[in-house]
């Protein structure tokens, strides 16, 4: 039976350009797995895709994009698995504020004896082959976001914490725990502050700094030390790629 091999962790050295699927569709996620982004996201936490659409979604990215990743919708262990049974290599883990939370996080996506994850990896093993259980050990991501200032207050011992090898910044969840409005504040104080503060740490704890942006900040972000970059939407691209086209004809 023909398999395909669980991708390496994310480099430290050079940056990963990703794309954010919204679009509870695998025929829209076909299309982003043929372009060659580094990786691809799932969101499930703030996108229409549910339980019922992720295995087929899966399907359309497998093997076209091998490094495919799921937002989860929160720090809940049956459903991290449940995501990783199904064939994502990595989960997203929105709102980790604590290094309890976030080695909650890592228990869920680790067999024992390092984690709690429940031994059943339904379709992972038909996609990744036999050595899955083995190679999961070391391939498999568990990302926590970093994006309030209860966060930022426990992020040293978040960094630190085993098999927190990679972080997510949320720029809008963060900008709103700083009182700022939502969105990227670049030239605020306190937002550019908590910035270089995460990647400082990332640094020091060599821990691959990621984080939600664009295609227009994606350049800026990667200066700044950011080295994980969604810089592209599914729906939001979409909408753009029409309205460019409308408007060519009617200008």
């Amino acid at each position: 039976m023909k398999t395909i091999e669980l991708p390496q962790p994310f480099p430290l050295e050079k940056p990963s350009l990703g794309c954010w699927l919204r679009l509870p569709t695998s025929i829209s996620a076909e299309i982003a797995a043929r372009i060659d982004f580094d990786y691809i996201c799932i969101d499930m936490q703030h996108g229409y895709a549910t339980r019922n659409d992720l295995p087929a979604i899966l399907q359309a990215l497998q093997p076209y994009a091998r490094r495919v990743i799921v937002r989860v919708l929160s720090n809940e262990p049956s459903l991290i698995g449940w995501v990783l049974d199904m064939g994502a290599t990595g989960v997203i883990v929105p709102l980790i504020n604590s290094a309890s939370e976030a080695r909650s996080a890592v228990e869920a996506c680790q067999y024992p004896p390092n984690g709690t994850r429940s031994m059943g990896p339904t379709r992972a093993l038909a996609v990744f082959g036999d050595q899955y259980v083995q190679e999961a050990r070391t391939c498999i991501q568990c990302i926590p976001m970093i994006e309030t200032t209860t966060a930022l207050n426990d992020l040293e011992n978040i960094l630190a914490t085993p098999g927190v090898d990679v972080i997510y910044v949320g720029p809008s969840d963060l900008s709103v725990s700083l009182g700022l409005p939502r969105g990227n504040n670049d030239g605020e104080p306190l937002f550019d502050k908590a910035l270089e503060t995460i990647v400082n740490a990332c640094s020091h704890h060599k821990v691959v700094p990621g984080i939600q942006t664009n295609a227009d900040l994606a350049t800026r972000r990667i200066k700044q030390g950011f080295r994980v970059l969604t810089v592209s939407e599914d729906d939001i691209a979409m909408s753009r790629g029409l309205n460019e086209d409308l408007k060519k004809l009617r200008s």
